[in-house]
């Protein structure tokens, strides 16, 4: 287990860190341009797994690393990319992350942004060490004008790649749908990685009242708003895109500290404990839902016992004090039972319609309770979306 990715909260951290990663590669995000590429490929700065750094790895180029990496500059100018977010979205925050980027991390950034409607064919395919943009790549990238792309964040200091100092986080106030973002480096060096936090932002005009949707979907705007425990995995990650392609890409606790000493049943077979862990998550719309999917893939000796999922419907005020209290109030919502609870699999998707879930009419707001602990590698909630005089929350307060 030492191995294993361990999410720790700290007071220090921004309050963005709770939304999804936009751009990350298994949203669909991608590098359509870069300047450079001669150490390291850009496309390594949305890679979902942390960086790593192997001291004795080289290529016919210099140094490996595990991010984006140009030379060092001996013409005019600066190094640039631009990337197409997986998911379009409001933008919250960024993390600049220079890990292992010691004395050749990129010294300053800035980040640009526009959402655009139609976008020029790019391509960059293969592995991309050792090459740069071609005159021909410039003069089509030069059609959209990216240096005057809205700014969200300007010139700014980056700190180097050591573990106290690699997370560059920078705050934004943007409330506008974003497409691509033009991340500038001045005027050289590297970057690990970069996350792109927000809210995935669907233009919901264009869905009829009678669609199943996936309410909670990422690429339909659900997030995650609270939860009990992350230690190995976000809830966030519950909402991805497809099928979870490991347990490090769903959301697992720890083992809670008091199930009982010896375990017992009820008559229904599901283990009879006093503790339970939680996680809330938005709706990208209101809507009704009626068919559910809690799917345990990839967690074989370490799945929940049983679960059951709460409706409720909060206005934009009631989520953010709920979230300034840690969901801890003595105005907690008014949770109505969706799903009953329900004994669950290893490895398994578990869907549940018809009878089953509980007609409980518009809601907004749902909460996945797990017993006694472990993981749930992807929920899907399909419902229809109706409209509702409520008016969803566009900045959420720190957890």
């Amino acid at each position: 287990m030492a191995n294993r990715p361990v999410q720790k909260e700290t007071s220090s951290q921004p309050h963005f860190l709770q939304f999804n990663n936009l751009a990350c590669e298994t949203a669909g995000g991608k590098v359509v341009f870069a300047t450079d590429e001669w150490f390291a490929p850009a496309r390594n700065l949305l890679k979902r797994d942390p960086p790593e750094f192997i001291a004795s790895a080289f290529t016919e180029y210099g140094k490996w690393m595990d991010g984006w990496e140009t030379r060092r500059k001996r013409i005019p100018g600066h190094d640039w990319c631009i990337i197409q977010l997986g998911v379009p979205g409001i933008i919250h925050g960024f993390d600049v992350d220079t890990s292992f980027f010691t004395g050749n991390y990129a010294p300053y950034t800035s980040i640009q942004a526009a959402c655009l409607d139609q976008m020029p064919s790019f391509t960059l395919d293969g592995d991309r060490t050792g090459m740069a943009a071609s005159p021909s790549q410039f003069e089509a990238v030069a059609q959209l004008n990216s240096d005057s792309w809205e700014e969200l964040v300007p010139m700014t200091k980056l700190r180097p790649g050591y573990s106290e100092s690699c997370h560059n986080y920078l705050n934004v106030t943007y409330p506008h749908r974003v497409t691509h973002i033009r991340l500038n480096i001045y005027p050289d060096g590297g970057i690990a990685r970069l996350k792109v936090y927000g809210i995935g932002k669907k233009d919901w005009s264009t869905v009829s009242s009678q669609d199943l949707v996936d309410l909670v979907a990422l690429v339909n705007g659900g997030v995650c708003v609270g939860y009990s425990d992350a230690h190995f995995g976000h809830p966030c990650n519950m909402i991805g895109l497809g099928r979870a392609d490991s347990m490090g890409d769903g959301w697992e606790t720890t083992r809670r500290l008091d199930r009982p000493k010896v375990l017992k049943v009820d008559e229904k077979g599901i283990l009879q404990v006093p503790g339970f862990e939680w996680a809330i998550l938005r709706l990208g719309h209101p809507g009704i839902i009626s068919k559910i999917e809690v799917d345990t893939n990839h967690f074989k000796g370490n799945f929940p016992d049983s679960c059951k999922i709460e409706t409720c419907c909060l206005t934009p005020d009631e989520e953010n004090n709920l979230i300034r209290n840690h969901w801890r109030s003595d105005k907690t919502p008014k949770w109505r039972i969706l799903l009953p609870p329900q004994k669950l699999k290893a490895h398994h998707r578990h869907l549940f319609s018809g009878e089953s879930v509980v007609q409980c009419g518009p809601v907004t707001h749902v909460r996945l309770v797990i017993a006694p602990d472990g993981g749930v590698s992807r929920l899907r909630l399909w419902g229809r979306p109706v409209s509702n005089n409520m008016t969803r929350p566009q900045q959420i307060s720190k957890l």
